[in-house]
């Protein structure tokens, strides 16, 4: 099944092949008016160059409708009075004409010189331009038309010059032990009408035309085959684009789009990277104190707030924690300087929720973290385990006690200290670990 997209893209690739059909007949009927217009021009400026020429009245009558025809042509391509028919209306006059001209215009004012010289003082490569122009609109039916035009109208205009001769000869009129002097007064004859020279070219013709309008079905066809690769690559694209979204809603962006990818994300990964847990001071009290629909909507838009903050500086948000969340930084995604960055953005976290009225707390820990997916066939979830992550919990809930906006571990103060002033609290006891640890208040700008 198609979807609207496809559909629109489909439409769209077959306007384009349209526009370039009508640029291509745009410019064989240029081609055909300038050479009418041409031959119009000097036929009648040869009566003043020459004058033993006299051009007949019909002739320039003929040219100059022609010339007017490819130009009205030419004016109603792409418009809405233009029809896909007129084209082959069109090719199918020029080719008759000029087979009419070989049966129809005198080839010498003398009475007694037969029409079929013309067949031999000229030929049926008058024609071929014609074939070469029908290639240019881009339709192999266009091709075929006159291909099959010009050899009904070459072979009908034979047959109209040999029907108005009294006697004729031909090939077949030559002997099979024929000497010098029989074919000289075969060949040579004026009654020599060739007829196995019309048959050979015919068959020239027809094999070109089935030549070129296989060329033009093959230009198509690989036009079609592009338009299906990029219809293909849109696909998937979208498809793409709505599984991360999909993803994204339940599993962090980042990873989303990693595991659309490349499957290297569903594999549990081990880095050493710092993990950041975040909390809002006395959200339990906001709660009560508004309806349900404002606390949500206002959480919402301080939670996109923080996710923002945290890709920002390279962190990755795993999960959110009631009015909180967890973020880390080089786990999974590969960053420089994780401890420096987790900081950072633990600052901008406090300048952010000013922004929406509320007061965090933020809890930093680095070590090993191991990142990946979890559950079974029907529901999975991405998550992280590590010390760090446990430590970064505790260090959150200690800030409340130590009144503090922010505290880090010693791994994450290592990493830091020569670029950021710091206040050590020693023997910090953290609920749930065994013994006293060293907890780092950064220093915070008003």
């Amino acid at each position: 099944m198609i979807d609207e997209n496809s559909q629109t893209f489909l439409k769209e690739s077959r306007a384009l092949l349209t526009r370039a059909e009508q640029t291509g007949l745009r410019l064989a009927l240029v081609c055909r008016s300038a050479v009418t217009g041409a031959a119009f021009v000097w036929y009648v400026l040869a009566a003043f160059l020459f004058p033993e020429v006299s051009p007949r009245s019909a002739t320039i009558a003929v040219l100059l409708a022609f010339t007017t025809v490819g130009i009205a042509h030419l004016a109603l391509i792409g418009t809405s009075y233009d029809r896909p028919w007129i084209k082959f209306v069109i090719y199918a006059l020029d080719v008759l004409a000029i087979c009419a001209t070989f049966a129809l215009v005198p080839i010498s004012r003398a009475d007694d010189i037969p029409q079929i010289i013309a067949f031999r003082s000229y030929g049926i490569y008058f024609l071929f331009p014609l074939l070469a122009m029908a290639c240019l609109s881009l339709s192999w039916r266009l091709v075929l038309w006159t291909g099959s035009v010009i050899i009904f109208g070459w072979w009908a205009a034979f047959m109209w010059i040999v029907a108005q001769m009294e006697s004729y000869l031909s090939w077949s009129d030559i002997p099979s032990s024929a000497t010098v002097r029989d074919y000289q007064a075969v060949f040579l004859s004026i009654d020599f009408v060739g007829r196995g020279n019309r048959i050979e070219e015919t068959g020239m013709v027809f094999f070109a035309t089935l030549a070129l309008a296989v060329a033009v079905y093959r230009a198509r066809a690989v036009f079609f085959a592009q338009v299906a690769a990029d219809l293909e690559r849109r696909r998937e694209r979208s498809l793409r684009e709505r599984v991360s979204d999909l993803l994204g809603k339940h599993v962090p962006q980042t990873i989303a789009e990693k595991m659309i990818a490349d499957e290297t994300p569903l594999m549990p990964q081990r880095s050493h990277g710092t993990a950041l847990v975040m909390d809002i001071a006395g959200f339990t009290t906001f709660s009560a104190s508004h309806p349900p629909e404002f606390v949500v909507e206002t959480l919402d838009r301080f939670l996109a707030d923080a996710t923002h903050v945290v890709s920002d500086k390279g962190g990755v948000v795993i999960t959110y924690l009631g009015d909180g969340l967890l973020a880390t930084f080089n786990a999974p995604v590969t960053i420089d300087s994780p401890e420096k960055k987790a900081l950072h953005a633990a600052k901008d976290l406090l300048s952010v929720a000013k922004g929406h009225n509320f007061d965090v707390r933020v809890g930093i820990a680095t070590g090993d973290l191991v990142t990946g997916i979890i559950g079974n066939e029907t529901r999975q979830s991405f998550t992280v385990y590590g010390e760090a992550v446990n430590l970064a919990s505790r260090l959150e809930g200690a800030c409340k006690e130590l009144a503090s906006p922010i505290l880090i571990d010693e791994v994450t103060h290592r990493a830091v200290r020569h670029v950021e002033s710091m206040k050590g609290l020693h023997d910090v006891t953290i609920r749930g670990l065994d013994g006293p640890v060293i907890a780092f208040v950064p220093e915070i700008s008003s």
